[in-house]
């Protein structure tokens, strides 16, 4: 591979002009089919194999013409203080709103509040659901200015008027805030690390390049492939941060090597062969990681993990052409001032730096060093035994957002458990008397300790099939609703023997309990498949059994700990309004997947590139020992520098509206610290130090079964003499420079 990719290198460094023109292409290409492409559709959420979801199947297919997931808004009235919601000019304010919404074009129905019976006991509170045909991306604006309008002649009445639910959610995109923060440190700890413009701006250059293409290949594949605006947000946060890490490994190699006295275009090979070969296996673990999330059963999430591998593998391309291209166009421009002034010939030895200091303090105390990673880690970790797992809804919202507000207010007026009632789906095809059945049901429901109360069941027009709510006394995401939901459950069978009927529940709250426990259960294998694949992988590229292990080990260590730091921030609360999170409750299910789905390849990122160079020492020599302070000369200051602008990145996305996406980002962030400056500076020269020679054992029946893969680059060492170019000081090499 080595040999390959210095080829490639060369070549991208002496055709130059093709491959930008290439990349030009591909770039606007995918723009013009974004814009071309129609918007994605709103298909709903899908979620195959739970209860609550069959429920929705079966209510789609029982009752025609009504979209079971259709966007809905619910409008709250609150009167004044002292004044009574029934009286005559609130009244009519009321009315006239709900009216104004009744007869709209995709408005299915708009309930009429004192016709419904929907006021709180005191008098002050009243409550309309306007329900949609279509989901909330297919509003148009006048739609929501329709709403909008209602909400405000209600408001000029002198009533508070809130509005929560789907109908306000045009599903947005990438607002743009997070990406500029994460660019402007990425800026900035490039220029510290280059001391050059040019080195610190071209990884930035390459990296929005990529995101470019990415971002416009999702939107043009968005309507075909029910992408939502939250797949474009994880595929811009992982590639802008892996393509400038991976855009500075290779920038850094070729600096390194114009340093020794390689000619441009040689260096620009070698940069590719080495860090290159480094940067396809990070990438590819990156890749597994991602594609791997379509274990779990989600269809979302395997939409979500595709589409983000698909920006990874962009970055990877980029990487390996378009930034030797681009080092075609400034050869001498990525280069320290001392190195473009001093006309140097010849090897150069890279000094002594504090990579070298850390790893030889680490080589003389092992032991500590590893207990007190560990023991820091684990301590952070423990948290997370007390992660609960649910779907914060608009209560995790600021109290700025009118669907907080709304709310609030419900749960002031009618109780916690009106925010989130449970949607009871009853299936009376084998009973005898069906509306005898179903009054059987909703009354055995309603007398379930944990209920207030139950709706009147609504038939469809077989009258075979009848749906009604039930509200619990608790809010939807606390503990004892997942119980009530669980022994309603429970009762069906001795329920269904007596009546002949049979039910499902649903309904947000439901639906936030069963993803909660499909991920649960997926967690595992999910683990198993990725890490397994992994290991074989890094047992590819290190020719040994303990390092991959180890990686493993280290990997578990850094994500329990992010882990923990998430439940002590988003469920506990501690410092969580630094961060804008004015609700703390059940961690986003879907978070832990994504944790360990990203972290890990990210992980195994920076062993690659650490370990790889530790390797390439050992292979040409150097004892244990040296190999470790070789490898962390020569990397650790730049995997330091990618973690820290891959932190700032992830970071940047925490000042998302979007509490998945700030969740995401947070964690993200968390889980690269620990894993690149405690597991990977600390920990892995800690235990190479320990293992010593064994670190690079392999058993010889394995060995011979892998395939060889030279990450290292030691094919291009033993190249004949005359393959190699002259150096950049003679003759020859300044005429190399110049083309």
């Amino acid at each position: 591979m080595a040999i390959f990719l210095h080829r490639t290198g060369r070549l991208a460094f002496r055709h130059r002009w093709y491959i930008v023109l290439v990349w030009a292409a591909v770039l606007a290409f995918t723009g013009l089919s974004a814009l071309r492409a129609p918007e994605a559709s709103d298909k709903g959420f899908s979620m195959p194999g739970i209860e609550s979801q069959q429920a929705f199947d079966l209510m789609e297919r029982r009752f025609p013409g009504t979209a079971a997931d259709g966007a809905t808004a619910r409008m709250v009235f609150v009167a004044p203080r002292g004044e009574q919601i029934t009286a005559p000019g609130n009244k009519r304010a009321v009315e006239e709103a709900v009216a104004s919404l009744a007869d709209g074009p995709r408005v299915v129905s708009a309930s009429d509040p004192f016709r419904s019976k929907s006021l709180s006991q005191d008098g002050r509170t009243a409550y309309a659901t306007v329900t949609y045909g279509v989901g909330a991306k297919e509003l148009t604006d006048a739609d929501r200015s329709r709403l909008e309008g209602a909400v405000h002649r209600a408001q000029d009445a002198g009533l508070t008027v809130e509005v929560g639910g789907k109908a306000l959610d045009s599903g947005g995109g990438p607002g743009g805030t997070a990406e500029l923060i994460g660019v402007a440190v990425a800026a900035l700890v490039l220029l510290v690390t280059f001391g050059s413009l040019a080195a610190a701006g071209l990884p930035l250059l390459t990296a929005l390049i990529g995101v470019g293409v990415s971002l416009a290949g999702i939107l043009a594949l968005a309507h075909a492939l029910d992408l939502s605006a939250t797949t474009s947000i994880l595929a811009m946060m992982l590639g802008l941060a892996v393509g400038i890490d991976y855009a500075l490994f290779v920038v850094s190699r070729y600096r390194e090597e114009r340093a020794r006295g390689r000619a441009p275009q040689e260096a620009a090979g070698l940069a590719v062969g080495t860090a290159g070969s480094a940067v396809v296996f990070a990438g590819l673990t990156v890749v597994i990681a991602l594609a791997g999330l379509s274990v779990v059963g989600i269809p979302m999430l395997t939409r979500m993990g595709l589409a983000a591998a698909g920006a990874v593998t962009v970055a990877v391309l980029i990487a390996l052409t378009l930034v030797p291209a681009f080092l075609g166009f400034w050869p001498d421009a990525v280069l320290t001032r001392r190195d473009r002034e001093g006309g140097r010939t010849g090897e150069r030895s890279t000094p002594d730096n504090w990579g070298t200091r850390w790893a030889r303090f680490v080589l003389r105390r092992p032991l500590p060093v590893l207990l007190a990673g560990v023991a820091g880690l684990g301590a952070l970790a423990l948290p997370a035994m007390d992660l609960r797992l649910g779907n914060p809804g608009d209560e995790a919202k600021p109290v700025s957002t009118t669907e907080r507000r709304a709310y609030d207010a419900l749960a002031d007026a009618f109780g916690p458990g009106f925010n989130g009632p449970l949607t009871i789906v009853v299936d009376a095809r084998g009973a005898t008397g069906a509306k005898d059945a179903v009054e059987s049901v909703t009354q055995r429901i309603g007398d379930t300790e944990g209920v207030v109360s139950v709706s009147p069941a609504r038939f469809n027009e077989a009258g075979d099939t009848a749906v009604f709510q039930a509200v619990p006394s608790t809010a939807p995401t606390d503990e004892r609703t997942r119980d009530l939901v669980t022994s309603i459950r429970d009762d069906r069978p001795a329920i269904e023997s007596r009546t002949g009927a049979t039910f499902a529940v649903t309904g947000t709250t439901a639906v936030d309990i069963d993803i909660a426990g499909k991920v649960q259960s997926a967690l595992l294998p999910y683990l198993i498949v990725v890490v397994g694949l992994a290991i074989v992988l890094l047992m590819l590229v290190f020719r040994s059994l303990l390092v991959p292990l180890k990686a493993a080990l280290g990997y578990l260590l850094s994500v329990l700990a992010s882990l923990g730091v998430v439940v002590l921030v988003f469920q506990q609360g501690h410092g969580a309004e630094l961060l804008g999170a004015e609700h703390t409750g059940p961690v986003m299910s879907l978070m832990p997947i994504f944790l360990v789905g990203i972290v890990f390849g990210l992980a195994m990122d920076y062993e690659v590139f650490l370990v790889s160079r530790v390797r390439e020492a050992y292979v040409h020599g150097a004892s244990p020992h040296e190999a470790v302070v070789s490898g962390f000369r020569h990397s650790a200051r730049v995997v330091a520098a990618a973690a820290l602008i891959m932190v700032a990145v992830f970071a940047g996305f925490i000042s998302e509206s979007d509490s998945m996406i700030k969740i995401i980002g947070f964690g993200l962030a968390a889980a690269i610290l620990f894993d690149a400056f405690v597991v990977r500076m600390a920990i892995v020269p800690a235990v190479l130090a320990l293992l010593g020679h064994r670190a690079w054992w392999l058993p010889g029946r394995l060995d011979r079964l892998l395939p060889r893969v030279d990450v290292e680059g030691e094919a291009l060492d033993q190249r004949p003499a005359a393959a190699d170019p002259p150096s950049a000081g003679s003759p020859a090499g300044r005429e190399v420079s110049r083309t």
